[in-house]
């Protein structure tokens, strides 16, 4: 058998090192307050904590894509701190890693996405990961997105719908409605909050087309999905 050539246990013993160097307990207890999780913080702020990953990760290059999903895998799993999983999420969108964003990888985002179940890990995964292997792979994985726009987990529905969420010109219209269809009428805040901001966003490009959806879906949609929309719309 192949010997990896990086140890996951070796990347995590040294980046949670770095984070427990840089923790702010008083900034822990606010951040665990306010984001309102069960899973407690370092205190390290978002751009502290993705110049910890630039800076740990670049002492352990990844060549192979089974190294790459090792290590992903193994910083999840064992994750203690929320800045753990962020860790996570930004060792998989590593640039040798973009032309390994396929199908095969959709498995360990889906756990990323139930496991955490928030939106300051999902909203991530959607628009930059599971948004990569689609715009990889859009034939494989339309299908599978609109199993998860129906799905009883409303993160995964919410995935499906904002995993277009940066594609601008190139957005399939027809799908992302799609994945929105099977929560026009669900009283979740999270997915009338996604549905809201994924076509203000599509309406940057596509003005006509989110004016005549809303237009068509004015009674399913909530007051929120509808100001969200038409936000930035004369």
């Amino acid at each position: 058998m192949k010997r990896s050539a990086i140890d996951p246990e070796a990347v995590r013993t040294e980046l949670v090192a770095r984070l427990k160097a840089a923790a702010n307990p008083t900034k822990a207890k606010a951040m665990q307050a306010y984001m309102k999780t069960t899973m407690p913080f370092w205190g390290v702020s978002n751009p502290a904590v993705r110049i910890i990953c630039r800076e740990v990760f670049a002492r352990h290059p990844v060549t192979a894509k089974e190294d790459w999903l090792a290590v992903a895998r193994h910083l999840w799993r064992t994750a203690k701190r929320r800045e753990e999983w962020f860790a996570a999420i930004e060792w998989t969108g590593l640039r040798a890693a973009r032309a390994w964003q396929q199908p095969d990888v959709l498995p360990l985002y889906e756990e990323m996405i139930v496991s955490s179940a928030w939106w300051d890990t999902v909203d991530v995964l959607a628009v930059h990961r599971v948004g990569a292997v689609l715009k990889n792979d859009p034939a494989k994985l339309k299908p599978i997105l609109l199993r998860w726009a129906k799905d009883d987990d409303l993160w995964k529905r919410r995935t499906a719908i904002l995993s277009q969420l940066h594609f601008k010109q190139a957005t399939d219209l027809d799908f992302l409605f799609a994945t929105m269809k099977p929560s026009l009428e669900r009283k979740e805040f999270w997915l009338r909050k996604a549905i809201g901001w994924a076509l203000r966003h599509q309406a940057r490009c596509h003005e006509a087309e989110i004016l005549a959806f809303v237009r068509a879906h004015e009674g399913q949609l909530s007051g929120l999905t509808k100001r969200e929309a038409l936000k930035h719309l004369r």
